[in-house]
């Protein structure tokens, strides 16, 4: 079903494998939208107009004026975010019951799993101010079992839940950071040749390319302000 036209969605993002899930569907329906960057390294985060619609100061986040009943509504949490513009739009998240289940069984193995598993193997192999061997190898190896599952799922289906769907752009843009992880893709042939088919489809070649310049200008390894406001974070 084709998006229809309206009033532009605000997409509040920085381009992360977190904020591509979102720019991703957004290239994918054809919806209209607006990007009102958040600099997770400069704590755009943490201002109160942002807060009052992503409480756990995290981006991504969506304000939708053309929400239900033609009402303005604000999502935070990307996989709540690829739920509702996939109900919004009819695409890309099957209204079967069955084939739903398959793609949300995806999609919370990547919220759940892949992606802090991943997001942990950066940050002890990259970030961390010591090596903490222990760390490096716990998340290193834990993200190389969890390319082993989804190899074997992919070995007999061509994405993740049959039909491209919302959870192939949940995990597309983790897997992206395969060498940071510490992996070897061509351990991996079936997902290999998933991430490359995904990869080379133009609405995720669109959406990862949205604010990559300003992405390019940081190098978060060896900027320790950046990485002061992320990983410094306590109750506030």
């Amino acid at each position: 079903m084709a998006a229809a036209p309206g009033k532009p969605i605000e997409l509040y993002y920085w381009p992360t494998p977190n904020g591509w899930k979102i720019s991703i569907m957004l290239e994918e329906t054809g919806l209209p939208y607006t990007v009102l960057p958040v600099n997770i390294g400069k704590g755009d985060q943490f201002k109160p107009e942002f807060l009052a619609i992503s409480p756990n100061n995290r981006m991504p986040a969506i304000v939708d004026p053309d929400g239900p009943g033609g009402q303005t509504i604000s999502v935070f949490e990307s996989g709540a975010i690829l739920q509702y513009l996939g109900r919004k739009t009819g695409q890309f998240y099957p209204a079967d019951e069955r084939q739903r289940v398959a793609v949300e069984e995806w999609l919370f193995w990547q919220i759940g799993g892949l992606g802090p598993m991943a997001g942990q193997a950066h940050h002890f192999r990259i970030y961390a101010p010591e090596k903490v061997p222990y760390g490096i190898a716990r998340y290193t190896n834990e993200v190389n079992r969890l390319y082993g599952v989804m190899n074997k799922r992919l070995a007999d289906h061509e994405y993740l839940a049959g039909a491209y769907s919302i959870a192939d752009m949940a995990c597309v843009g983790w897997v992206k950071g395969w060498e940071r992880q510490g992996q070897n893709l061509d351990d991996f042939p079936h997902l290999k040749r998933w991430f490359e088919t995904v990869m080379a489809r133009p609405a995720v070649v669109r959406g990862m390319a949205v604010l990559a310049e300003e992405r390019n200008k940081v190098d978060l390894s060896k900027d320790k302000e950046a990485q002061a406001v992320l990983f410094g974070q306590k109750a506030r």
